[in-house]
């Protein structure tokens, strides 16, 4: 009786901070109204990717150029979208439009996060198959980071930053 109890003032907590939340509108949006579910679901582990792709942080021009700092648009990469985000990349970048087909026939044509996250927690299988594209596309995404990075040609702003640790290490290397 004492956790039913104690797990019904949790939630009722959560509810009460997410309703006007400061960060993270998209993502509270889509999980608030199934949280009971989302929590007590006995499926899905919740990966780095499908995080990255939940909140919009990662390799998404939006993050790299308004968070990050790291690009100097907003611009998808891979199709000139004038704006990458989390969403486009879900929904409409034709770059994943192969990736995608898997999961349009397990979720549904609706790609919004809402139905998306309602997918997720209602099957296993739905789950697995939202993991398994943002990793598949994520994984891309990143390497294609990565070799914008490393040209010397690209604009300075995305040039790999060498951290105090790469730092030293190099230091103690042979010439």
């Amino acid at each position: 009786m004492w956790r039913r109890t104690a797990q019904a003032e949790l939630f009722r907590q959560w509810q009460g901070r997410l309703e006007a939340p400061s960060a993270g509108q998209r993502t509270i949006e889509a999980i608030r109204p199934v949280l009971q579910q989302w929590v007590k679901r006995k499926h899905g582990t919740l990966t780095f990717h499908l995080a990255q792709v939940l909140s919009g942080h990662g390799c998404f021009g939006r993050y790299l150029f308004k968070v990050a700092g790291r690009e100097p648009t907003e611009v998808c990469h891979e199709c000139g979208c004038a704006t990458d985000t989390a969403q486009h990349t879900l929904a409409d970048c034709p770059k994943w439009a192969e990736s995608r087909k898997a999961l349009v026939a397990t979720v549904g044509q609706d790609l919004s996060l809402p139905a998306v996250v309602r997918a997720m927690v209602g099957s296993d299988r739905s789950w697995e198959a939202v993991v398994s594209f943002c990793e598949d596309v994520m994984v891309q995404k990143e390497l294609a980071e990565r070799l914008r990075e490393d040209d010397v040609d690209s604009n300075p702003l995305r040039r790999r930053r060498v951290g105090r640790r790469q730092l030293a290490h190099n230091r103690r290397l042979p010439p």
